[in-house]
Formats: structure tokens, sequence, C-alpha cells
């Protein structure tokens, strides 16, 4: 029902041509538009996580929409400079890539190197370790291999059916929203990792398999076409890790360990899930003061000059999986729906 609304809103702002009316108001100076998979559509039924992936013939078009547009597409060092010297003659878009997925590097890149399009990498430096934990991908993995799945919630042993795509897509998202309510991440991460060992599930796996090892970030990092941001070392929800100290070791230690890696000190970082939930004012001034040039979140919406004061707290633009048509990246990077999304509030940083 919520992506029937979405899309309906989407359709309605495209087909009035309203979209286009109201950019010069909402449109903002630019705008970040962030994706995670790249790759061919998957068969299955039940994928739950398919907002985060988009085929490479919609990320052609997509690609190619830019090219005909009338915005510059430019790097994140590029982006802060505009906003440092306050250089707004032209729109512009950044393209942004989170947590180093291998068919990024397979299918993404040699588009992004046949249109000559800048690009940024955030990388949570436990991926390429091999330590990470995919837990929403598991959560997937355990619920689509089995007819039944059971974990400790609040303290006691629940038991889901599961045998159907209906009762899949019930329970995996019973379950998400569970997890999401925790106060605590390291809760969390207890409750995914009892399901995975009861399921039989190995949890770094995903990593291994899905994720970019230091090799091959290092050979797309030696493209001047490529940006390296940081996405903190473990892709913890930072606004519920209680300890200041802790959340300041995330941003400071997985630019360190990608330096180590890759030679140069990146400038850029991505809070994790990066909603209101999951990075907030404490992380902001953090990433602030440990000096990075610019922070973006996955709040949605596009920039505006306003945004100079706030350069850690940026909004970004999800090219979603679920909404890849041409004339919906086109409404969306007019600011037009992100504006009634926000309630015409331009920035929000608390």
């Amino acid at each position: 029902m919520r992506r029937a609304i979405i899309r309906g809103g989407l359709e309605a702002l495209y087909v009035t041509g309203l979209h286009r009316l109201l950019q010069p108001l909402v449109g903002g100076v630019g705008a970040i538009l962030t994706l995670h998979h790249v790759r061919p559509p998957r068969e299955d039924a039940f994928q739950p996580n398919r907002l985060l992936e988009v085929t490479p013939v919609f990320f052609e078009r997509l690609l190619a929409l830019l090219k005909r547009a009338r915005v510059d597409v430019i790097s994140l060092d590029e982006m802060h400079r505009r906003f440092i010297d306050g250089d707004y003659r032209r729109r512009f878009v950044c393209l942004t890539f989170d947590d180093g997925y291998k068919d990024v590097k397979r299918w993404a890149y040699p588009l992004l190197k046949q249109y000559e399009m800048p690009f940024a990498l955030f990388i949570a430096t436990s991926f390429p370790d091999r330590l990470g934990e995919l837990w929403w991908l598991a959560l997937e993995a355990a619920i689509a291999r089995n007819a039944r799945v059971g974990l400790l919630m609040n303290g006691k042993e629940r038991f889901f059916d599961c045998a159907t795509v209906r009762q899949k897509r019930a329970v995996y998202d019973a379950i998400y929203g569970y997890l999401r309510s925790l106060a605590s991440e390291d809760e969390l991460r207890r409750t995914v990792r009892d399901l995975c060992a009861r399921c039989g599930l190995d949890l770094t796996a995903f990593c291994r398999d899905l994720c970019m090892d230091w090799r091959e970030i290092a050979d797309i990092a030696a493209d001047p076409l490529c940006t390296i941001g940081t996405h903190t070392v473990n892709h913890k929800m930072l606004r519920k890790v209680a300890d200041e100290a802790a959340v300041r070791a995330e941003m400071d230690m997985s630019r360190a360990v990608l330096e180590a890696a890759l030679g140069f000190r990146p400038q850029h970082l991505a809070y994790p899930v990066g909603d209101a939930s999951s990075a907030g004012p404490r992380e902001f001034r953090i990433a602030a003061e440990l000096g990075f040039k610019t922070a973006v979140t996955t709040r949605p919406g596009v920039l505006f000059r306003a945004h100079r004061n706030h350069l850690t707290a940026l909004p970004r633009i999800s090219v979603n999986g679920d909404y890849q048509r041409p004339r919906y990246a086109k409404v969306l990077m007019s600011g037009a729906a992100t504006a009634l999304w926000n309630g015409l509030r331009r920035v929000n940083v608390q």
C-alpha cells in the first residue's frame, strides 16, 4: 500500500508537469543520489531488500538522463568546493554507492567510465575485512530458506510460520520492524546472530560473497573518477550507540583503516542506515569535529544553499529499486516530491 501511494504521487507529479513548475522553488542547488546494488534482476518472489538494488539497464538509463539534463555530475570534493565558494551557477548531482558491493564494480563501474561520471563509494571497513554483519540480508535469507523460524523477542521465544511468499513478507516485516525498534544496536546484532545460529547461516559469509575485498577496492579507488569515503567500521546505527567515544571511534578508525589500506585519508562520510533514527545532532557534531568535509544521511531531500552551514548533515535522494523509471528520477531530482514529504522544510538536522 505504501509503495502504491508513493508511486501514485510520483506519477501525479510527472503527468501533471507539476514537478517542472515547482523546481525553481524547491529544486535547490543540487542533489546527492544514493545507490547500493546494481545487478541483473533476481527471479525470487520474496525480495524484501529489492529496494536496495537497481538493474544495469535502469542504471544506464539514469546516466543517460543525467547526461542530457542541464546539470553537472560532480565529485563530492567539487560539491564541497561549490558550497564553500558559494558557486551555485549550475545545479549539480553527485552519485554515491553505500557498502561497497562487488556488483557495483562489475555492473555500474563500466557504465560510469563509459559516461565519464564521477562517483563515490562509502566503505564499511569490516566488510572487506570479512568481519561485517549484513544483518538485513541474513534476515532475508533465514526467512527465504525456511518454512518456520524462531528467535528471542523481548526475552521470549517466538516462532513464525513462513512457508508461503505472503507469510514470508509478513514475517520479514514483523521481525525487521522489531529489530529496528530496539534501543540498542548490540541487542539487534545478538538477536540476528541467534537467528542465524538456529537456521545454520554463516552471518559473515554475506560479506565474503557480496562485498569487494581490499584488492578490488584499491583497483577502483585508483580511478580519478572514484572518491572513497568511509561508512564506519561496523555499519552500526550510530544514534543507537550510547557511548559517544564508541561513535567517534567508528568514524575515525574506519578512516584510519582506509588510509592504511589505500594510501590516502578519506574526507567524506556516510552514516550507516542514515535515517533520523540512525544519525542525529550528536553524530553530525562528531563528524564535523573529526574534520570530515561532508557527511551524508539518507534523509530524503535535495540540497539548498543553507546546507553550507550543515555539511555533515546532508540529505540524499534514494534511487530505489521499487521505482525504476526515469520519470520518477526526474521528479525526485526536481525536489518536488521531497519538498512535499518534508512539509516544505529545506533543512532538517534534528
